[in-house]
């Protein structure tokens, strides 16, 4: 196994944001059977989606401690949108870390895991205390049922990957893909059936 490089190391002896984040945090865990390692990654998002705390635990190895530290100073300051879609990315948090052939991709996507789980528990709150007129499915682009709906009738969308391409509704922390599966089924009902 390769060495750790000077981001990893720097990272590991200083990390920033350990702890838990101010209150309300909305909280994402992960962990591997195959090391043992386990991480806890808690956020703050305000009133604009705005994630203004984030902050992790960890028990694990110096890259997963890196990537934690690492990960949560990238996503302050981003939309609950925004950082899921980072989340989906831990190839380029390897990169960042150097760690691209160093047999650790585990740790970064242990990282990243945690994140989107964190975001997941945001966006469940969300939904349990949306207020609208309409029933909200994704809350990290706002995208309502019908919007949902409107858009998958007009363009024949047969996919979550096509409603995504189309309204955004899915391309973040990914919590409401049940969700739109429901509606992509319910209208292939109503076509088959002549509604």
């Amino acid at each position: 196994m390769q060495c750790a490089s000077g981001l990893v190391l720097e990272l590991f002896l200083e990390p920033k944001n350990i702890g838990d984040a101010v209150e309300p945090r909305f909280v994402g865990r992960a962990a591997s059977f195959q090391c043992g390692a386990a991480l806890r990654i808690s956020l703050h998002i305000d009133e604009s989606q705005r994630i203004t705390d984030a902050k992790f635990k960890a028990a694990g190895c110096t890259v997963l401690i890196a990537a934690a530290s690492l990960l949560t100073e990238q996503v302050k300051g981003q939309t609950s949108a925004e950082a899921a879609s980072l989340g989906q990315l831990p190839a380029t948090l390897e990169e960042q870390l150097g760690i691209f052939e160093s047999g650790r991709s585990d740790c970064a996507a242990l990282a990243c895991e945690a994140l989107v789980s964190a975001i997941r528990d945001y966006s469940g709150a969300v939904r349990d205390e949306w207020e609208g007129d309409e029933v909200l499915i994704c809350t990290c682009f706002g995208v309502s049922e019908s919007v949902i709906e409107r858009e998958v009738r007009s363009h024949s969308l047969v996919s979550i990957e096509e409603v995504t391409r189309v309204c955004n509704a899915g391309g973040g922390c990914r919590s409401c893909y049940p969700l739109i599966q429901d509606i992509l089924d319910d209208c292939d009902r109503q076509n088959l059936i002549g509604i």
